[in-house]
């Protein structure tokens, strides 16, 4: 019977195309601009390590006071001293920590063709790869030995292994960062999480660093910071100086497993604090706060508030869309009056006639959400156009979004199609052969 349906509803669009037109595109426009606008919030709001978000924690502990407090509005330092950071490191009262930060090197390349060239990098602890589950292709981090003794090693990144030995494996070997070299250790797999989850403080979507190296190497050698650096007042001159300042330019993780030690690092942050405040460091109550990866991209506000009028902009859009698609439906089934008189006269019930209209409905749906997947598509072509390179990467459709498309048109077809339907089936078979 559902094939009949099928049938006879393919019939009746083509027996009026140009309502049928208008309808299909009505649906199709609101496909279009919501599953733009949804696909690219479901990109950028999206967990890049669900497996271990809630149980990866950034600590943050106010070292400027309720004066700067008031000045910028926000709550305590989104990020730490190099003094505070050196403390929660030799408390280890985390299974697993890292510090770090973002620099940079100049990579000359032992192949005198290649030129020598800029690339990003990350100074952090070997703890840094088991608590983001970072994949390695060849060998491995360099452990906590590596970090000790401050041995001059790095990980670095697939493309950059590939550009520099052609992909092979690369352990063993040095490259020349600097004008110094260091061994590599460990190439990794391709990974490139999004958003950024490990740092959102200064690049929320973009590629990951190609080089890793320990953060007691860098900070030894002195490596700049090619990320955030604010300083509530002048720090000492010199690298030493910026050390034992009070200039929050660190990012700090820590990886606790379950409740009872989420609670018992609490518990050390404010002793911390409060033992700061009794050295005289800190002169007003001690403040502190840990958040795990989720509500750490919420605080930094990762996805933008706009996006989400927009989104919400966007689905209005498709309630108008539907409800223009509900008067054309209306109309439509409307003009056929005569003949669902004819038809129920004939025998058909009531639920025969709601069967077929809601499967014209659907049918009509279906041909909308296929019109706003191609409509989609066009949306994120222009989106692109307009987002800069490490944004532009997240606007794709995948199948889930290509599924959730069509469902959408089809269910909002099939909700608009309910009251014309009704209203299709109070017809009464006496007026209407009495009629004509």
């Amino acid at each position: 019977m559902f094939r009949y349906y099928v049938w006879l509803a393919l019939r009746s669009l083509r027996r009026n195309p140009v309502l049928t037109g208008l309808m299909i595109v009505a649906i199709g426009l609101g496909i279009g601009a919501s599953m733009t606008m949804l696909t690219l919030f479901r990109a950028m709001s999206g967990d890049p390590i669900p497996q271990k978000s809630a149980q990866l924690f950034v600590p943050q502990i106010d070292n400027w006071g309720p004066d700067q407090r008031e000045k910028s509005g926000e709550p305590p330092q989104t990020m730490l001293t190099y003094t505070d950071v050196e403390a929660l490191m030799r408390a280890h009262a985390a299974p697993r920590q890292t510090a770090m930060y973002a620099t940079g090197f100049v990579i000359t390349p032992s192949d005198p063709q290649q030129q020598p060239f800029q690339a990003e990098a990350r100074a952090t602890y070997s703890d840094f790869f088991e608590m983001f589950d970072v994949p390695f292709k060849y060998g491995s981090a360099w452990g906590a030995q590596g970090d000790d003794s401050r041995s001059d090693v790095v990980v670095i990144g697939k493309k950059l292994n590939d550009k520099l030995f052609g992909g092979a494996s690369s352990i063993g070997k040095t490259v020349n960062l600097d004008n110094r070299d260091y061994r590599i250790v460990g190439v990794l797999d391709d990974w490139s999480p999004q958003p950024r989850i490990y740092d959102v403080m200064d690049e929320s979507f973009g590629d990951a660093e190609e080089i890793f190296v320990p953060f007691t190497v860098a900070i030894d050698r002195h490596l700049d910071n090619w990320g955030n650096n604010n300083c509530a007042s002048l720090s000492d001159p010199g690298w030493e100086g910026h050390l034992h300042s009070e200039c929050i330019w660190l990012q700090f993780w820590a990886e606790l497993p379950d409740a009872a030690q989420v609670q018992r690092y609490r518990g050390m942050l404010d002793s911390y604090a409060s033992e700061q405040q009794h050295n005289g460091r800190f002169h007003w109550a001690p403040l502190t706060r840990l958040h795990n990866a989720r509500e750490w991209m919420v605080l930094q506000h990762v996805v933008p508030d706009e996006s989400r009028i927009l989104l919400m902009v966007s689905f209005g859009f498709l309630f108008v869309c539907l409800v223009n698609a509900v008067g054309l439906m209306l109309a439509k089934f409307m003009g056929r009056s005569a003949e669902t008189g004819v038809r129920r006269a004939l025998g058909a019930n009531r639920r025969a006639v709601f069967m077929q209209c809601m499967v014209e409905t659907g049918v009509i749906g279906l041909a909308g959400g296929l019109l706003g997947l191609a409509l989609t598509g066009l949306g994120l072509i222009g989106v692109r156009a307009v987002l800069d390179k490490d944004m532009s990467s997240l606007t794709h459709l995948d199948l889930v979004d290509v599924v959730l498309a069509v469902l959408l048109a089809v269910v909002a077809a099939v909700l608009a199609g309910i009251y014309p339907t009704w209203r299709a089936t109070q017809v009464q078979p006496a007026w209407q052969l009495k009629a004509n």
